[in-house]
């Protein structure tokens, strides 16, 4: 097996996406044979070397593992929680692989969000620039009307910035939205801005996956289809 790039191997075994393991080896927390390694762009044999993250050696799964799971309102988006409180990871600890989540939802939101053990395609659906759209069902107190979602897809002014909808329409109860972005709470802020109160979020696509008819608690494998780039 050739060569390849330490956080290449280290996202590949499902520690992080490749940017967290980036981060993980310039802060001196990896070691390769033994040999703390700092330094960005080393290659190592994957098949004949021993790699750890804070003393834990780590193994290359080459098996690939791709799930929709439906977080419940009031589960933390992590995998473990020192506090001891409910979190993702309660979900799947009878698991042998290493999973991490892609993005995350606040913990008073609900809906989908994904496991992998790839970091490759972690990268690929989180980050910005692929453009994966989330769509979200936002419920509310108030009554929602055409000119607010109008100012949605203009864009609203947040404290950290502007906030654009790609699209905004009605539903029973409050309105759904699609935005590319995954700032902090940024759905809620810019129902905020609205004069809207929100009662329940719910995330119901990221990309090309639906949650559809997945319910609360719940897990799916994706499709080859929906692992496909967005």
């Amino acid at each position: 097996m050739a060569e390849i790039r330490l956080q290449k191997y280290l996202a590949d075994a499902g520690v992080a996406s490749r940017r967290k393991c980036e981060e993980l080896i310039e802060a001196g927390r990896v070691k390769v044979n033994g040999k703390t390694i700092s330094a960005l762009g080393t290659k190592i044999d994957p098949l004949n070397t021993k790699v750890e993250v804070d003393n834990k050696s780590i193994q290359i799964n080459l098996t690939k593992t791709y799930i929709a799971f439906y977080k419940p309102k009031g589960i933390l988006s992590t995998m473990s929680d020192d506090r001891g409180r409910s979190c993702i990871g309660d979900y799947f600890q009878d698991r042998s692989d290493r999973l991490f989540h892609v993005g995350r939802l606040d913990k008073e939101s609900e809906g989908l969000i994904l496991l992998t053990n790839d970091g490759d395609w972690a990268q690929q659906i989180s980050h910005p620039s692929h453009g994966a759209i989330k769509t979200y069902q936002v419920f509310v107190e108030e009554a929602v009307t055409r000119p607010m979602l109008a100012n949605l897809k203009k864009g609203v002014r947040l404290e950290d910035g502007l906030a654009i909808a790609e699209r905004a329409n009605l539903i029973p109860g409050g309105f759904e939205v699609e935005i590319h972005e995954g700032r902090n709470q940024i759905v809620r802020r810019m129902a905020a801005s609205q004069g809207l109160t929100v009662d329940r979020l719910k995330r119901v696509q990221i990309g090309k996956i639906r949650l559809g008819e997945l319910k609360s608690g719940k897990w799916r494998y994706l499709s080859k289809v929906e692992t496909t780039k967005p």
